[in-house]
């Protein structure tokens, strides 16, 4: 039948199915699934639970602090035993809402509270008007007490990657509300950070009024991941997976870090390959181009957050084992570098004891590893850094940054093998 009869014939520039995805959000990093697809973390989903369970029964929850690396369930947990706590305490009569912030987005007060405004007047039939610019951050808190006081009994609040934060008052607010008469509804704060010192850089006095208990998430072993994986497997079209895919993408990051997000865009980015080269089936070697795409991806946003010293530190650290022949590094042989990369970028360096803090913080998001050893009483003790991840991978993620693209790029380092900076011998520091 022609279409001038009647048929419908769709757009020819789009295919009516997807030949590789079938359900592809279950890709996205935002996407909360069914609990049964939530694997390994049954303690610390009760672990949430038991800090905020409170909100449930009518009675003021606790706020909670989590911390872990990229890809441990944080974010996930968090957002699933809310969204269970908002279900019970509306079965019990309790009008229970829950606001998730992204504070990497939301990076001030400001838009952090507006972001909290907006949520809470989406959720409801709330009159007033809520402008997006104009007013102080203030007048969004009072935004969000009219709205709590003329619709909820209780809120949880996510916030996510809290350090990106510039101010952290937002925690004195929300904690303090109700005892300031600000809100009869009760609050509970969720905070989630990769960053383990996040609670030195609080004030004494905003620590003190958050009063927070605090959650620690390790990462995921070889044989979670595998099963986070196979719960994805229904993501793709049936046989499009490769014999062999999953257990090769759960594998690579469990070797690696135990990052089930790294997995997932693994898995994903690898779908998006076969898909743009036309092949029918994801295949291992699909899984490994898209390991080096989802690796560059991976230390940008761990790297996002932080100074552009500590990139510059990363690229420095990165160069040496490029260029040199060692894996690891002396804090002084790093500096030496570092000093050298700061003048083609264009910036004025830190202190070693700053590049220093600059390392540690690296190692504690799992980019490198620092081991104290002993270099004989001539030298005293100091500390090696050797990095866990490709250091090309390092270099290519850290040029993104458009302030640091004048910085040689992986080809150019390659080319000067074996013209390391001077620096031959290990040199001791007090680290």
């Amino acid at each position: 039948m022609s279409e001038e009869e009647g048929e419908e014939v769709g757009d020819p520039l789009f295919a009516d199915q997807d030949p590789i995805f079938a359900r592809k959000e279950l890709l996205h990093v935002g996407h909360v699934p069914e609990e049964n697809r939530i694997v390994g973390r049954d303690e610390e989903i009760q672990s949430v639970a038991d800090e905020i369970g409170a909100i449930v029964r009518g009675d003021p929850p606790n706020n909670v602090m989590i911390y872990g690396k990229t890809g441990t369930g944080k974010s996930l947990v968090s957002r699933h035993v809310a969204s269970r706590a908002q279900n019970a305490a509306e079965a019990n009569g309790i009008a229970c809402g829950v606001v998730y912030v992204d504070c990497s987005e939301a990076d001030t007060e400001t838009r952090a509270t507006r972001k909290l405004a907006m949520e809470l007047k989406r959720a409801t039939e709330y009159e007033r008007e809520i402008p997006t610019r104009g007013v102080g951050t203030m007048e969004y808190y009072r935004h969000v007490w009219r709205i709590l006081d003329d619709h909820y009994d209780a809120l949880v609040v996510i916030l996510d990657e809290i350090d990106k934060l510039t101010n952290s008052n937002i925690l004195m607010q929300l904690s303090r509300a109700r005892e300031a008469n600000k809100t009869g509804s009760y609050i509970g704060v969720v905070g989630i950070s990769n960053k383990i010192q996040y609670r030195e850089s609080l004030d004494e006095r905003i620590d003190s009024s958050f009063g927070h208990r605090e959650l620690f998430f390790h990462p995921y072993d070889a044989d979670q991941l595998r099963e986070i994986m196979r719960n994805r497997e229904d993501a793709f079209q049936r046989g499009v997976l490769a014999s062999g895919t999953i257990q090769l993408c759960a594998a690579l990051a469990a070797k690696k870090h135990g990052d089930a997000r790294k997995a997932i865009d693994i898995l994903k980015e690898a779908g998006e390959l076969a898909r743009r080269n036309d092949d029918g089936t994801v295949t291992k070697e699909h899984i490994r181009q898209a390991q080096d795409i989802a690796e560059i991806n991976r230390v940008e946003e761990l790297t996002s957050g932080g100074t552009i010293h500590a990139k510059l530190a990363l690229y420095a650290l990165s160069s040496l084992v490029i260029v040199g022949e060692d894996g690891t590094h002396s804090t002084r042989q790093i500096y030496e570098r570092y000093e050298q990369m700061c003048g083609v970028a264009g910036f004025e360096p830190v202190t070693e004891n700053g590049l220093y803090k600059q390392l540690k913080e690296q190692a504690f998001l799992g980019v490198i590893e620092s081991n104290k050893t002993g270099g004989g009483r001539s030298q005293g003790s100091y500390l090696l850094h050797r990095l866990v991840t490709d250091p090309r991978h390092i270099v290519k993620a850290v040029r993104r940054d458009a302030s640091l693209d004048d910085l040689p790029t992986v080809e150019e380092l390659s080319s000067m093998e074996g013209t390391r900076n001077g620096s031959q011998s290990t040199l001791g520091t007090n680290r």
